[in-house]
């Protein structure tokens, strides 16, 4: 098997599975109980976020633990907009967001809000000019994804946030769930920030959210305390414990995993870039995790399951996302409904290999071929 869509999901590391089997076995009390029980849970618990905040340079008190992304982003969209209602009902976010933004942003237009897409220039950075022109006295939130799902494209949020501090009533949320473990990430002048496990080789059903000390949020899951007051529930303890292991993990060896992935990115472009009909949509300022392209001519599913017949495995969108004639941030960026239309994803992992590089090429060269030819092209 060659699998190339990480940026769907990871497959889990083993040191993180081990530490998920030993707490469940080994720590069986509520972290909320009184008894002896709950309060080993509980400290390890309040280990777990010490060592994530440690981590990501912020403090305990500013994690919080989420079920995954998707509910990070709803927690940090719907919670910061109820709370500050009275500072206004606009939003500005872009077309590049992941689905449980865009989604969110259009729910709350439900209620009143206004939702204002910024323009991006022809790399896929935000026009930071048409940011500051769409400020108004009533906006009440930002929300910029880091690392773009589906081209990979790096958004400046360090220099955006440096921006809105001459907002101060404007919350700043950044969805960095394909960031993390990607690229270094530095919190600072960010409000809000989510990420998730399974993205980085944890498991599925674990995020976080990172809410700065000065920010407050109407819980959206409600219940009483539990991890923290902004979300209820029974904490999950083993998921808390193997997202500190994975976090810690992924960020090992970082400078020396990012080189690898850089060289197979170099070395997959360069043949990509031989091959008739094959666009490369990833830009100059995406991450070489991602590698978005399109095959004019042929259809993205049907591209998808003739690799998948010898057992290579990529994408088409991002895994989120509803089906659609077209990828929504290929056609922002590229303004080419064509090459929107018949996107690929190919998402790279230091586990890759230059020898499953080598024989995906190969194989992607030869559909090429025969889809063409039944075709009739």
């Amino acid at each position: 098997m060659i699998y190339l869509d990480y940026s769907a999901t990871t497959p889990v590391a083993r040191e993180v599975l081990d530490s998920f089997n030993k707490v469940s076995l080994e720590y069986i009390g509520n972290a909320n109980s009184l008894h002896k029980l709950g309060t080993e849970s509980h400290d390890l618990m309040e280990a777990s976020t010490s060592q994530i905040a440690a981590l990501l340079g912020v403090l305990k008190s500013e994690v919080i633990f989420t079920s995954g992304a998707s509910e990070a982003n709803n927690l940090a969209l719907i919670g910061s907009v109820l709370q500050y209602k009275n500072r206004g009902k606009h939003i500005l976010t872009t077309k590049l967001e992941h689905s449980s933004v865009l989604d969110t942003v259009l729910y709350l237009k439900e209620f009143g809000y206004e939702v204002e897409y910024i323009n991006v220039l022809e790399n896929g950075k935000l026009d930071l000019d048409d940011l500051v022109s769409k400020i108004r006295s009533d906006t009440v939130l930002v929300s910029i994804s880091h690392v773009n799902s589906e081209l990979g494209i790096i958004q400046d949020v360090n220099i955006i946030g440096e921006i809105l501090k001459k907002y101060p009533k404007i919350i700043f949320h950044v969805d960095g769930t394909q960031a993390v473990g990607k690229i270094k990430v530095n919190l600072e002048d960010i409000d809000l920030y989510s990420f998730s496990g399974h993205k980085i080789y944890g498991l599925k059903g674990v995020g976080c959210l990172i809410k700065k000390k000065n920010i407050e949020l109407i819980p959206i899951i409600h219940g009483g305390k539990s991890q923290t007051k902004y979300r209820s529930g029974t904490p999950s303890l083993a998921l808390y414990v193997s997202m500190a292991k994975v976090l810690k993990l992924c960020l090992n060896d970082f400078d020396m995993k990012y080189k690898h992935v850089l060289d197979l990115n170099k070395y997959l472009k360069k043949n990509l870039e031989t091959m008739n009909k094959v666009h490369i949509n990833s830009t100059d300022v995406s991450v070489p995790h991602i590698v978005n392209i399109s095959v004019l001519g042929i259809k993205p599913e049907t591209m998808l399951h003739a690799l998948e017949s010898e057992n290579i495995y990529i994408s088409t969108k991002t895994a989120c996302s509803y089906d659609s004639s077209m990828s929504l941030s290929v056609y922002e960026v590229t303004k080419n409904k064509d090459l929107a239309r018949s996107s690929l994803r190919i998402s790279l992992s230091y586990l890759t290999t230059k020898d499953e590089i080598d024989m995906f090429l190969k194989v992607f060269k030869d559909k090429i071929e025969e889809l063409s030819l039944e075709l009739g092209e």
